[in-house]
């Protein structure tokens, strides 16, 4: 199938290298940061929460006024809205947008974090409550009469929503996590599964585990796969820029050490820093040991082909959507579409027409075979 990519929006220019300077909200950066990913070729940016961002809903409409094909995933995490006022929150933006609109469940990685925004529920609890959440979701976006709700986390009567979203029969839902609550609580529901840039060979025991689950309830989930593309004209000028970036990570965070990381996903990462920094082809892991695994942090280091065929590998194992964002976010997200969108999109497609043309060869000597089965000769008696 097509591979979707997503980018990445904020409300002002930061990464790791680049300190935040200004507003915390800049609604012309929010403009032309869309423009620039649409231009590139993105399918979809993915909007994120902070418990000190900007309101995500907003920035998502603002963004999508001036742009006309680019999607959006919006970031939201359960327990702030209740989720029937969260459907119709999302099924007018949904609207809004000209049916661009998906939303990214986060349950929520950290204790301390949650408790800004005045959420004390646990690591397991909050898997909980998301799972609950999102069913509720759902009834809100597709039920033809009101109804009610009694569940551990949330009560509702006679609930009824007269907005649906312009997609049918909802919008896309995405969510992520690396522990066995996480698997537990959205492997039946979600649409697609989010994980974080591991070694192949992890990468392909965790989306195995996320398929046995979501087949008990009969889903088939897809899967997204978050990494941070490091790219130039030659594999040693990429690793020259790599290095770069690591030293200046490094400055930046010479009088703070890495925080460490309640969530699970964090620590697989991780941990697969402390097994070696270079995994596979051109998995890079020390950029996510300097920053503590903060979220999505495994590098891709290569030219354009090199990073396009790592990128390939995780597609054949089951991620047909693919974020990237890089540590200067503008203009990789330009170089990007120049250098590398389009190559990944030529090798799935040459990668999906050679699969299916075995498929194809298969079932023609399946027929074969079959034609050719009146023809032997019947056993002695």
């Amino acid at each position: 199938m097509p591979v979707e990519m997503i980018g990445w929006i904020a409300p002002r220019v930061s990464s790791e290298l680049i300190p935040p300077s200004g507003p915390p909200f800049d609604a012309e950066i929010v403009a032309e940061t869309a423009r620039i990913h649409e231009r590139a070729g993105f399918d979809r940016v993915l909007i994120g929460y902070f418990s000190d961002a900007p309101d995500g809903f907003l920035i998502g409409a603002h963004a999508a006024s001036v742009t006309q094909r680019l999607g959006f995933l919006l970031a939201h995490r359960p327990g702030f809205v209740a989720p029937p006022l969260a459907a119709r929150k999302l099924a007018t933006l949904d609207q809004l947008s000209g049916g661009r609109l998906a939303v990214h469940i986060i349950a929520g990685g950290s204790d301390a974090d949650q408790a800004r925004d005045g959420d004390w529920a646990d690591h397991e609890a909050r898997y909980r409550r998301t799972a609950e959440y999102i069913g509720l979701l759902r009834r809100t976006w597709t039920e033809q009469q009101p109804f009610d709700h009694d569940g551990e986390f949330y009560r509702t009567c006679g609930t009824w929503s007269e907005i649906r979203c312009r997609q049918v029969p909802h919008v896309p839902v995405y969510g992520g996590g690396g522990s066995e609550a996480a698997i537990r609580a959205l492997a039946p529901h979600v649409d697609v599964y989010m994980l974080w840039g591991e070694p192949l060979k992890e990468t392909a025991a965790f989306m195995e585990r996320v398929r046995r689950e979501a087949a008990r309830y009969g889903r088939e989930p897809t899967f997204s796969l978050s990494t941070r593309p490091i790219l130039a004209a030659t594999d040693e000028e990429a690793w020259d820029r790599a290095r770069s970036i690591l030293d200046r990570v490094l400055r930046n965070r010479a009088d703070a050490p890495p925080p460490k990381r309640q969530n699970i996903g964090s620590q697989r990462l991780l941990r697969a820093a402390s097994e070696a920094e270079l995994h596979d082809t051109c998995l890079w892991t020390p950029l996510a040991a300097a920053t503590g695994a903060q979220g999505n942090s495994t590098a891709l280091v290569g030219s354009p082909e090199t990073v396009a065929k790592a990128l390939l590998e995780y597609y054949k194992l089951g991620a047909t959507t693919l974020l990237i964002r890089g540590y200067d976010p503008r203009p990789d997200a330009v170089q990007y579409g120049e250098a590398l969108i389009p190559r990944i999109r030529d090798l799935v497609a040459q990668y999906d027409a050679g699969a299916e043309s075995q498929v194809q060869a298969k079932g023609g000597r399946q027929q074969s075979g079959s034609a050719a089965e009146p023809r032997r000769a019947a056993p002695a008696s």
